[in-house]
């Protein structure tokens, strides 16, 4: 690779570039006066154009938005290239040799535009040959999937003929030689001399981030192709898989505007999301997802920040969990927050949009699992957690997953569902996680749990401590007490509630019981009471009495519930009694339930309209919550 370009060269080829012509190519400018033209901006949306630019200066300025900057500027922002690639594309529009500061050699400008041509030339030829009769093959393949004629257009979708050297033979026509034809990857040498790389298949042209054409995708159709199912454009000097994104010259300017980018599996996949409306899609090509594709998603995300999102589509395989998985392994290097979306029944989005419709795509994308969730539940997956060795298994290889989220602020909560997916309690995982951060500073790796492992909130939902929880390593110096219990609200129910659940069963009845022991739990320690209570209800013999908790719950939380067993509650005559247990277990099950009710209108709000059966499902969902709240406070 070349080093730094010379600033002389730099303010060379700008000095010769006449600004209105580039920012022309993306805004229809006007005379604004002597010097001075004026467009709509290509920066946000505006009505009356605020966007002057002063060709004798060499610069812009939009008094709309304040966006502004040279002719080096104008390329970066809109075609989302770096620095030294906006100098060297406008050096090769002008022919300019590029010297280095290295020494090394200047990028050969004239060979890329050639192999550009030819690239450009052999798309135009793919896309006029899918008209021809021996193209019906291709054009079958196409209809089955979903797409029209038009939608062929739009992607550019040709057919290459199965012919030894029809490619080969029309652009000789047009001047290109055998040399740039091999260079440009559109031949190849056997024995028999040149041939066309792709014959009888159906071609997507993959452009770089600009637009221009650079290689090219081929899939099989016919039963006698040998090859493999998708054939792409080898290496060469203007195609590198490593870097290029297929759909991204499409959808770039849609992932700027939104921050959000979804990486779908195939060239189908993209067009589908876009005929759908889901129009950041992009796909690699011919390899997988990997770092060169991170950077340039990056700038074209303008990926600064968390506000970001990079959503993930896998099939629901074998190979789709592998994916996934690599994809985790960089999810690092995004400072957008990233998503694992999974079609029902496994469908890519090809197929899901062929079988269910636009408004299915959409949702696709809209109901995505966070990326730690995802692998979280692919780790727990291969481990049997009926038993108490596959549990701790398990909680050991998930561990370094939570341990390994970059945000601080996410950690307690995943760390809370790991405890509630693995069953086992909070203290324990959290040692769990807080150990597997430690081992990664130790060993110098792992920046992003390095950064994070020592955050600690003071709240009882995070971090137990030890005065809080009896099960903490680092035991406190007296006996556990209940009276040591935070005394917010929230703590004070869960607390009365099990009181009640304890002392008097009978008359909190059996169906509150049973409710009230699938409530989630904020303190710990008294959500280890909750689960003994729910191990006694799912027994042969489901009356509960503190004696059989207290054989249920680990040892070190038989005292907490003695005590709440024996703890005074608020005296009551004998006619009050039963409306009081009963209140505050249902006081329980209400918080439950409201709780339930913000998830399903977040659900709701996050639903696409158009997805009709979705949308009314969750209605109805609310309905009969809402219904079961108001019987719950009648009775």
């Amino acid at each position: 690779m070349a080093g730094r370009i010379r600033q002389s060269d730099v303010e060379e080829v700008k000095a010769r570039t006449n600004i209105a012509d580039i920012v022309g190519e993306h805004v229809s400018l006007k005379s604004a006066g002597v010097g001075s033209m004026k467009g709509l901006c290509p920066f946000h949306d505006e009505r009356s154009p605020s966007f002057h630019v002063r060709p004798g200066l060499g610069y812009y300025h939009c008094f709309g938005c304040g966006e502004s900057g040279d002719v080096y500027t104008f390329l970066q922002r809109m075609d989302h290239v770096s620095f030294s690639e906006a100098v060297e594309r406008l050096a090769g529009r002008l022919g300019f040799e590029l010297h280095y500061e290295d020494g090394g050699q200047a990028s050969d400008h004239g060979n890329r535009a050639r192999l550009l041509a030819a690239n450009q030339a052999a798309a135009e030829y793919f896309i006029e040959r899918l008209g021809a009769p021996d193209a019906e093959v291709g054009r079958r393949f196409l209809g089955e999937r979903g797409f029209d004629a038009e939608a062929a257009r739009r992607f550019g979708v040709g057919f290459a003929p199965k012919s030894w050297d029809a490619l080969t033979n029309h652009l000789k026509g047009r001047g290109f030689s055998t040399d740039e034809l091999a260079a440009a990857g559109l031949v190849s040498q056997g024995d028999r001399g040149v041939y066309d790389r792709f014959r009888g298949r159906l071609v997507w042209p993959i452009r770089d981030v600009t637009g221009q054409t650079v290689g090219f995708g081929a899939r099989r159709l016919l039963d006698d192709d040998q090859g493999p199912k998708y054939l792409n454009t080898p290496e060469t000097a203007i195609y590198h898989k490593a870097q290029v994104l297929y759909g991204l010259d499409l959808a770039k300017r849609d992932i700027a505007k939104t921050h959000r980018v979804v990486l779908v599996e195939g060239y189908t996949d993209v067009m589908a999301c876009h005929l759908a409306g889901v129009t950041t899609a992009i796909a690699t090509s011919g390899t997988s997802f990997g770092v060169e594709h991170i950077k340039v998603l990056r700038r074209v995300l303008g990926d600064d920040s968390s506000v970001g999102e990079v959503v993930f589509t896998f099939d629901g395989d074998a190979a789709g969990q592998q994916a996934a998985m690599r994809a985790f392994a960089e999810e690092q290097r995004f400072a957008a927050q990233t998503f694992v979306a999974v079609a029902p029944d496994g469908l890519d989005p090809c197929d899901l949009r062929l079988a269910r419709g636009d408004a299915a795509v959409r949702a696709l994308v809209e109901t995505k699992t966070p990326m730690f969730e995802f692998v979280i539940r692919h780790t727990l997956s291969r481990y049997d957690l009926e038993t108490v060795e596959g549990r701790v298994a398990a909680l050991r290889a998930a561990a370094p997953v939570v341990a390994d989220i970059r945000d601080p602020a996410l950690r307690p909560g995943y760390t809370r569902e790991l405890a509630r997916m693995l069953g086992m309690e909070l203290a324990e995982v959290t040692r769990a996680v807080r150990s597997s951060a430690g081992r990664a500073r130790g060993n110098g790796s792992g920046d992003r749990a390095a950064a994070g492992s020592g955050t600690r909130t003071g709240s009882v939902d995070d971090a137990p401590t030890a005065s809080s929880d009896p099960s903490t390593t680092d035991a406190p110096s007296r006996p556990f007490s209940i009276a040591d219990l935070p005394n917010d609200p929230s703590t004070r129910l869960e607390r009365d509630a099990l009181q009640a659940m304890l002392q008097y069963p009978d008359a909190v009845g059996m169906d509150l019981l049973r409710h009230a022991v699938d409530s989630r739990f904020g303190n710990p320690s008294l959500a280890v009471v909750r689960d003994g209570i729910a191990s006694v209800l799912a027994s042969s013999d489901a009356s509960v009495r503190a004696d059989r908790v207290v054989d249920e719950v680990p040892a070190p939380f038989a005292g907490v519930v003695r005590q709440l067993a024996v703890a005074p509650v608020p005296q009551r005559s004998e006619a009050e009694l039963t409306t009081y247990v009963r209140g505050v277990v249902s006081a329980l099950i209400d918080r439950e339930l409201l709780r339930q009710k913000s998830e399903l209108l977040g659900r709701l709000q996050r639903t696409d309209r158009t997805d009709a059966a979705t949308y009314t499902a969750l209605q109805r969902a609310l309905v009969d919550l809402e219904a079961e709240r108001r019987a719950l406070r009648e009775d």
